[in-house]
């Protein structure tokens, strides 16, 4: 695979996004996961899936630097391929341990929210950063963020674009442990998940999360008809080239 790894460690299958130090993703990149995913469901001796990264980031989302101002049709169809991957990787059967080092920002959140656990390190930022770009969030974080934290949190980290740094995102739920080496933890973790019996995990998994895949392919189609219409105003690029030049965006509802 391209910027994929995919190896073993005994029954916990790792997933290495290779593209440093930021990690940013495309829909290539979401379908080489998708790819990889059905694979780990198909392999009895994989029971576990760790998600990381290589470099500084776990995943900066979207490579926005790279957008050159297009944000008109071609970009809601590019996203619009993506997303429908997107929606895909939650109908993983396999249990997913996120490894979370540095930041997760944006669609980079919504990749960490996909997964079944976030393992963060103190020094970790959780950042849903969409209304400082001036655009609706999307990856269906409409769905997983209130449900890993609970509706006021999610608003709250929505409407103020706050980032979250490790400890905080340890008490309201947005990760489940903290390690100084969020790769070492979340590889910890997954070996305990691989340690009981997996026709049980994926069963119990499975009710757990109930209708989350289909909610979330729902959702992403909501979320890209908002992210289309506000691509196109001017306060959105307003918010994303102040974000380029690192300072504060001056909005006017336009």
């Amino acid at each position: 695979m391209g910027d994929l790894q995919v190896s073993k460690e005994g029954y916990v299958a790792v997933f290495r996004v290779n593209r440093p130090p930021h990690n940013f993703f495309d829909h290539a990149m979401i379908s080489e996961l998708v790819e990889a995913g059905a694979q780990a469901d198909a392999d009895p001796d994989t029971r576990a899936i760790v998600l990381c990264s290589e470099g500084k980031n776990f995943c900066a989302g979207a490579n926005f630097g790279d957008s050159g101002g297009g944000f008109g049709p071609e970009r809601a169809e590019t996203s619009r391929k993506l997303y429908t991957h997107a929606a895909e990787l939650f109908r993983i059967q396999t249990p997913i341990v996120a490894a979370v080092q540095g930041a997760a920002v944006g669609g980079g959140l919504g990749l960490a929210a996909m997964a079944d656990f976030r393992v963060a390190s103190p020094a970790s930022r959780l950042h849903a950063n969409f209304a400082r770009l001036g655009f609706h969030q999307g990856f269906g974080l409409s769905v997983t963020l209130p449900r890993l934290i609970g509706e006021q949190k999610a608003s709250e980290m929505l409407l103020l674009a706050r980032a979250v740094k490790g400890e905080e995102a340890l008490a309201i739920g947005l990760v489940d442990r903290l390690a100084d080496d969020p790769y070492a933890g979340a590889l910890e973790l997954a070996g305990q998940i691989a340690a009981n019996a997996p026709i049980a995990v994926r069963s119990i998994r499975e009710t757990l999360r109930g209708s989350l895949a289909d909610d979330v392919k729902a959702v992403l189609d909501r979320e890209l008809t908002e992210q289309t219409a506000h691509w196109a105003t001017e306060d959105c690029a307003e918010g994303i080239k102040a974000n380029l030049e690192r300072r504060e965006a001056a909005f006017h509802n336009r």
